[in-house]
């Protein structure tokens, strides 16, 4: 087991404004009105569970794919990636409710080839067409033996607000901490199609810690593209809608999917 570096405090930097508000107003109302803030307190406290981010730790093996969000199990089939090319794959997808940690970690090491953001619907993320008709942002991965992993960010009933703090270009590892979705979602993952399922439909996983699959050896997965990242990126824009945005943001840019 590892943990990867992890700067970041046990309640996510996104929450606090949140909990903040509502520690001042159940404050105010509890001053006022006594018990009348209780519901306010209920509130508080289930904000503070819902923006926990705690650290993980990582079984070691360069050839395994963790999984990117806490919650369970609801897709393990063959699949069209829509997001690099149309290539079939494996898709394994994960469902949080509000109720699961929602900090998104990278499910492999690699390079960003590709992040693009596609408007949508708020269908409940545990639907099967929430893949393709939701709000969501795509991150395409480029592994150092070539074999291209997908991650996909899908806003849910309840949820509003996708983020992704990585950028186009950047190296990444296993385990780092990319993004965030606020309340309830899904994420899909897209594999080679040689790459062995390590879980089941149904089954309860978490961040980092849960293997989601083995891939294979990088010529059984295919051959290494050819492509480089901005001509990736374009492809991407295209993918599964055509509302998609590549988006190509510099390092300087502090917010990269739009509320």
């Amino acid at each position: 087991m590892k943990t990867p570096s992890y700067p970041h405090p046990i309640v996510a930097r996104e929450g606090w404004p949140i909990l903040a508000g509502s520690v001042v107003l159940s404050l105010l109302v509890m001053f006022w009105w006594g018990w009348v803030s209780l519901p306010f307190w209920l509130f508080t406290l289930f904000a503070l569970q819902f923006f926990r981010d705690p650290v993980r730790h990582a079984p070691a093996g360069d050839d395994l794919v963790l999984c990117p969000a806490d919650g369970r199990i609801v897709s393990v089939e063959e699949a069209l990636d829509p997001y690099a090319g149309g290539r079939s794959c494996l898709k394994i997808s994960v469902f949080m409710n509000v109720f699961n940690v929602h900090s998104n970690r990278v499910p492999v090491a690699g390079r960003i080839q590709s992040i693009t953001y596609f408007p949508g619907k708020f269908l409940n993320a545990d639907l099967d067409k929430a893949s393709l008709e939701n709000e969501r942002n795509a991150m395409v991965l480029q592994r150092p033996d070539g074999q291209l992993i997908t991650a996909v960010q899908v806003a849910g009933l309840v949820a509003r607000r996708i983020l992704c703090h990585v950028h186009q270009g950047d190296s990444v590892y296993a385990g780092q901490r990319y993004g965030f979705i606020r309340f309830g979602s899904r994420v899909d993952v897209y594999l080679p199609l040689g790459a062995r399922p390590q879980v089941a439909i149904g089954d309860k996983v978490r961040a980092t810690c849960t293997v989601l699959a083995q891939l294979p050896a990088a010529d059984a997965g295919g051959p290494a593209p050819s492509r480089d990242a901005d001509s990736a990126g374009a492809d991407s824009a295209d993918a599964g809608s055509t509302d998609g945005q590549a988006l190509g943001y510099g390092p300087d840019d502090p917010e990269r999917v739009p509320a």
